[in-house]
């Protein structure tokens, strides 16, 4: 029982000591109500309903358990106010749910954990009764106010990210187009609109063939957008990144890079500013540190966002990305 009060006070710690001692030896109601009001005296706090709890253990059919919704489930079918944490509080009440309980004894048990349980099926609203129905209608109002808020937001939140998501996409597009490069928007996003373009406009209508199997050119037709030159090699690829796995699309990349002959290729994870710290943890991933494997940049949204005009006047190439783009250092 972590009770600072009983651990941080050796007077107390011996009272309490005495107290379990003497109650678990008795059988008598007497006697144990005797110890209970010695350690009443003491004043020791937070030790009430913790005892409770195991002076029902020790005498279920003399002592019942004491908790919040027994007590709120008391209150509630008897007009009480009775107090948490109180010894006189907790011996009225449990006088009272005796009285209750050799009245309706059929109904309910010898032992006086029956009762107590019926209590905490009122207090915890799961018996609903005319006293705490009107209390239950609102709570109910307010879990599905709730749950309506929090689906709300989902929907909203959802939709900001997957126009946040074509938004980037379509400036990369714009972006590599501008510089002169065929460009690849990854096929099931061919139908996305941003600013009134759709996505697939910008878009080769299909991937050339990267003399990979077929499962990994199937897994590099998903990444977000791909740069490539006239000859149809890759020269940049991007992923761009949400409320998704980060390392999901870092496994994309990863894939391509694998079966890439063409080291002079860049590739990137393209990230809300908020995650920039996650990307930085996950691009520093010893796998992904190998000197076989094509280094992976990052661009923030913000960037992208504020940078994509000037880089599509006054950018030649590619390089022009090293501007806005960042590489993880290994510390």
């Amino acid at each position: 029982m972590r009770i600072p009060d009983i651990y941080e006070n050796e007077e107390h710690q011996l009272a309490f000591g005495r107290f379990l001692k003497s109650v678990s030896q008795t059988t008598q109601e007497k006697n144990v109500l005797t110890e209970i009001l010695n350690l009443d005296s003491l004043q020791i706090k937070g030790l009430g309903p913790a005892v409770a709890n195991i002076l029902y253990f020790l005498h279920p059919t003399l002592f019942p358990p004491f908790n919040t919704a027994i007590v709120n489930g008391f209150n509630q079918l008897l007009g009480r106010k009775i107090k948490l944490g109180s010894w006189p509080a907790y011996l009225e009440m449990r006088e009272e749910l005796m009285e209750m309980n050799e009245a309706y004894r059929s109904a309910f048990s010898k032992d006086l954990g029956a009762i107590a349980g019926f209590m905490f099926e009122i207090g915890a609203g799961r018996i609903i009764i005319s006293e705490n129905a009107e209390k239950y209608l609102k709570s109910e109002a307010a879990k599905r106010e709730k749950t309506h808020l929090k689906r709300h937001m989902d929907v909203t939140n959802d939709i900001k990210e997957k126009n946040e998501h074509s938004e980037m996409q379509y400036h990369l597009a714009r972006l590599g187009s501008t510089l002169g490069y065929q460009v690849w928007i990854a096929q099931n996003d061919h139908k996305r609109q941003w600013n009134r373009h759709v996505l697939g406009e910008f878009s080769v209508s299909s991937l050339p063939s990267l003399n990979v199997p077929k499962s990994v050119a199937e897994t590099i037709s998903f990444i977000d957008v791909i740069w490539l030159d006239d000859q149809n090699n890759i020269i940049s690829a991007f992923e761009v990144e949400k409320s998704t796995s980060i390392y999901s699309g870092i496994l994309r990349l990863h894939d391509l890079s694998l079966s890439l002959g063409n080291r002079d290729c860049r590739l990137y994870l393209i990230c809300p500013d908020n995650r920039e710290k996650e990307v930085q943890a996950q691009l520093l991933r010893p796998s992904l540190r190998q000197e076989n494997v094509h280094r992976i940049s990052y661009i923030l949204f913000s960037d992208l966002r504020c940078d994509c005009d000037a880089m599509c006047k006054y950018g030649r190439s590619s390089d022009v990305l090293d501007h806005i783009s960042k590489i993880c250092a290994a510390p």
